[in-house]
């Protein structure tokens, strides 16, 4: 059973999740005794969801409902509108990391961060919401989904205690991963679309967004000399655009400076064939290319 799915629902118990990672721990924390849907449809771009009737009613009949707030304005305002469901908004179980400072001192005093609107900083808050790049966090909303279901089926507490438990030993592959394959690098600085990589930086690696945290956002000339600039100082070899993201910002920052382009996953609303919905893979994926940009 993938995140992109809906489980058996045995129970006639149903959850919620706003988009995949959050899809993905709630699944393995209620296991098959709970119906689960992914309100962001395998390969969709989860800030631009728009809400059909379907997804209304699910949300309204769901017991739980998994969302992080400031990430999709629609479910946003979506839950403030849910009967009686259990809400759970990730972003207070997880410390999430302040967003990145702007260049102030490059002519961006309007900005909040690097390409990033004031309206955009307004609808995302002080806080970077791509927790999942940083696999030790995604295990971190375990315990608190493991507490809502437990809300709703007290019976099924020590199952679902268990099953977060399990959760969270998950990464620890992944992170020894990251921690050792960036360590022998050439470079440490990376230039990708738009700022959904930023917990990385906890490995070694430096992340440069062409947009703000928004993938849509229009960069400023002074970003965009900033980066030009990057590239030169820095022997950057590769601009990385993301699935399912438009590549045309990365394609036209890497013409401009003769570097050649890769693809990063975002891992926010990936595509439901087997090779591209499985978390661990694509977090693989994204590492192996990061080691080939880097010269590691």
């Amino acid at each position: 059973m993938t995140p992109d799915a809906t489980g058996s629902g045995e129970s006639g118990r149903s959850a919620v999740a706003a988009f995949y990672p959050l899809a993905r721990v709630t699944e393995q924390v209620a296991g098959d005794g709970w119906q689960v849907t992914n309100l962001t449809q395998p390969g969709g771009e989860p800030h631009d969801l728009e809400l059909g009737i379907s997804q209304t009613v699910e949300l309204d009949e769901a017991d739980i409902v998994v969302f992080e707030h400031g990430f999709q304005p629609a479910v946003d305002e979506a839950v403030e509108n849910v009967g009686s469901a259990t809400l759970l908004d990730a972003a207070e179980a997880i410390e999430l990391n302040p967003a990145e400072e702007g260049h102030e001192d490059e002519g961006h005093e309007e900005e909040g961060h690097e390409g990033e609107t004031a309206e955009e900083h307004e609808e995302h808050g002080d806080f970077d919401p791509h927790f999942w790049h940083d696999p030790l966090l995604m295990a971190d909303p375990a315990d608190a989904v493991a507490d809502a279901l437990a809300e709703s089926d007290p019976s099924g507490a020590e199952t679902y205690a268990a099953n977060a438990a399990d959760v969270r030993a998950d990464p620890e592959g992944l992170d020894a991963a990251y921690a050792e394959g960036p360590a022998s690098c050439e470079r440490d600085h990376v230039v990708v679309s738009h700022d959904a990589f930023g917990y990385l930086e906890r490995y070694g690696m430096h992340f440069e967004g062409i947009a703000g945290l928004s993938p849509d956002a229009e960069p400023t000339p002074a970003v965009l000399a900033h980066l030009q600039e990057l590239i030169e100082e820095e022997g950057i070899t590769t601009v990385f655009s993301e699935r399912p993201a438009s590549p045309a910002m990365a394609e036209s920052l890497a013409a401009d400076t003769g570097v050649t382009t890769a693809v990063l996953d975002p891992i926010e609303g990936p595509s439901d064939d087997a090779a591209s919905s499985d978390y661990v893979a694509l977090m693989e994926q994204n590492l192996t290319a990061l080691q080939a940009a880097n010269g590691c």
